[in-house]
């Protein structure tokens, strides 16, 4: 695990951001949900892009996540600020060629406002599970709210036994064990606060990023509803879109994004991969 240092615009604080970067080739980079980790995604099999051979693949936790440091303020965590720090590392680790991004959740709001910002940084991009957004936002911001509130009031453990009755959405593996947020307790409400209040980039904005991207969503699932992802489908210029309705269905993402990445490949002719230093 290696770690990069960069200053939070919202704070001035500094922001160290853990991450991991192995194999040679063009480069990915995958971001997790919020709450989660690179350790938590591999707990739960949402680890997408691991061994993928013939890729430089890096996985990082975002601030205030896992092995990464955060600033106590809930604005530091809206999703350009994370836009920011992923530019930031990428600046760091890929200077010289744009990379291929896979965001979950969260992630898919870091990418595409850093994606809305610098488009040239991206050879391609995946959005897993879109999550909440625009009109379907505002009940999200309640229920982070709320989130927050409780884990004030009542303590983690408390909030998680709530969690741990909720169903799952169809399209994740019954068994799959439930896991605690990887985030600090006493960091998790501001976590939260910083979500409530961010949102995806306006549409506007996507409709002119015309960056090769898969959207791949899943039904049932009120904190990634189905609708995000098909009206990224409509807006977006270059995209293909995919819902899983089974565990099955998810099984196959992984195999979605090597075809992704091959066909990125044929497009360029190998052209602008360069091995890690």
């Amino acid at each position: 695990m290696a770690r990069f240092d960069l200053t939070d615009r919202t704070t001035g604080e500094r922001v160290s951001l853990a991450y991991d970067d192995e194999g040679e080739g063009s480069a990915v980079v995958q971001l997790h949900g919020l709450t989660s980790s690179r350790a938590r995604d591999r707990r739960l099999g949402l680890d997408f892009i691991a061994g993928m051979p013939g890729h430089r693949l890096i996985h990082y936790d975002a601030r205030g996540h896992g092995h990464s440091t955060g600033p106590r303020v809930p604005a530091a965590y809206a999703w350009p600020r994370l836009a920011e720090d992923l530019l930031a590392l990428l600046d760091q680790l890929v200077p010289d060629e744009p990379v291929h991004a896979v965001g979950k959740s969260m992630g898919v709001g870091t990418v595409l406002h850093a994606a809305v910002r610098h488009p040239e940084r991206f050879s391609g991009l995946t959005l897993i599970i879109p999550p909440t957004a625009w009109a379907s936002r505002v009940s999200q911001h309640d229920a982070y709210v709320h989130n927050a509130e409780v884990i004030e009031r009542r303590g983690l453990r408390y909030w998680s036994s709530l969690e741990k009755r909720l169903p799952l959405p169809p399209a994740v593996r019954p068994d799959r064990p439930f896991t605690l947020p990887d985030v600090e307790e006493s960091l998790l409400p501001t976590l939260y606060r910083g979500a409530a209040a961010t949102d995806l980039p306006p549409v506007a904005d996507l409709a002119d990023l015309d960056v090769p991207t898969q959207i791949l969503g899943w039904i049932d699932d009120p904190s990634h509803p189905v609708s995000t992802a098909r009206t990224l489908h409509e807006v977006l210029p270059d995209s293909r879109l995919a819902i899983a309705r089974t565990p099955a269905d998810v099984g196959t993402w992984s195999a979605r994004i090597a075809e992704q990445l091959e066909a990125a490949g044929e497009r360029v002719g190998g052209a602008g991969v360069r091995a890690r230093r």
